[in-house]
Formats: C-alpha cells, sequence, structure tokens
C-alpha cells in the first residue's frame, strides 16, 4: 500500500479487506500479504508504515482501539522445523480490542493478544498473551499487568502519512 494519498489509500482497502471500521488510519507502506478477505480490522485502529499483515496461513482479526507500531509483522503462516520438506504451518491471529503492540514487533500464526495487552518493542510473540498482560523478550513472556481502564479512543490521523 504505497499509495501517497490516505483518502485513495482508505477507499481500495474498504473494498478489498473483509472489513476495516471507522476512524482507522493505515499508514504508507503496509505490506497487506496472502488472502485480504481474510483481514478485519475493528474501528479505530493504527497501522503504521512498514508492517507486514499476512493472510496466507490463515486469518488476522484486529480489534478496537488497537495501536500497531511500525515495522511490525504480523505472521499467518510459517515453515515446520519438524517437516522433512521444509513445508508450512499456519493458523490465525486474534488481536483484541486496546492492544498496544510497539515497534518492530513479531506475532506467529496461532496466537491470541486478549484485550488490553501490551506488546514490547522488538518482542517475539509465540504464544497467546492474556487480557491486560504486559510481556517483553524473545519468546515474549509476562513482565507485568495493565492497570488502566481502557476506555480510550484513538484518533490518530497524521497530515503527511
Amino acid at each position: 500500500m504505497n499509495i501517497p494519498s490516505f483518502t485513495i489509500r482508505k477507499f481500495f482497502l474498504k473494498k478489498i479487506l473483509k472489513r476495516m471500521g471507522n476512524s482507522c488510519y493505515i499508514a504508507m507502506g503496509v505490506d497487506i500479504r496472502g488472502k485480504v478477505r481474510n483481514i478485519t480490522i475493528g474501528n479505530n485502529v493504527v497501522v503504521n508504515p512498514n508492517t507486514i499483515l499476512d493472510a496466507r496461513g490463515g486469518s488476522i482479526t484486529i480489534g478496537n482501539n488497537v495501536d500497531i507500531g511500525q515495522e511490525t509483522n504480523i505472521w499467518t503462516l510459517e515453515h515446520d522445523p519438524n517437516d522433512n520438506n521444509h513445508g508450512v504451518k499456519g493458523g490465525a491471529v486474534i488481536i483484541g480490542d486496546h492492544v498496544w503492540i510497539s515497534t518492530r514487533v513479531t506475532i506467529l500464526p496461532n496466537v491470541k493478544l486478549g484485550r488490553g495487552a501490551v506488546i514490547a518493542s522488538n518482542s517475539v510473540v509465540t504464544r497467546d498473551v492474556p487480557d491486560s498482560c504486559i510481556v517483553a523478550g524473545i519468546p515474549a513472556k509476562i513482565i507485568g499487568v495493565r492497570k488502566n481502564d481502557l476506555t480510550y479512543e484513538l484518533k490518530y490521523r497524521p497530515w503527511f502519512l
């Protein structure tokens, strides 16, 4: 999605994705792969530049008020290290409401991020993250709990991106 105008980008995204909610911002340079009709995006979602949304191996569901930092990779397909023929395996990724995914995070297939989860920069998420948990590391492990009522609505609209 290297279309400079957000208005035109938004027009095309609403046509090709399964669903794109209201007041979303999908930055220029987001790489959408695979079956784009398997991607559902809620309301007030921000997807920053150079993010990969890979729907080749399953669906991606993004809830409401989700902030996805730049250079994040969301994968639904990966190679099976135990397959003699370097085969692949896939699965859905589900991101709950009010999730904050920081910069350069990798999320692998078959992962669910619970409501209000926070994923620290450079983390690799290999398993489900419970509601309101803060995770970090490779692989990501719980380092804290978010203490927030999660009532905010994201309204990020940059002028020139």
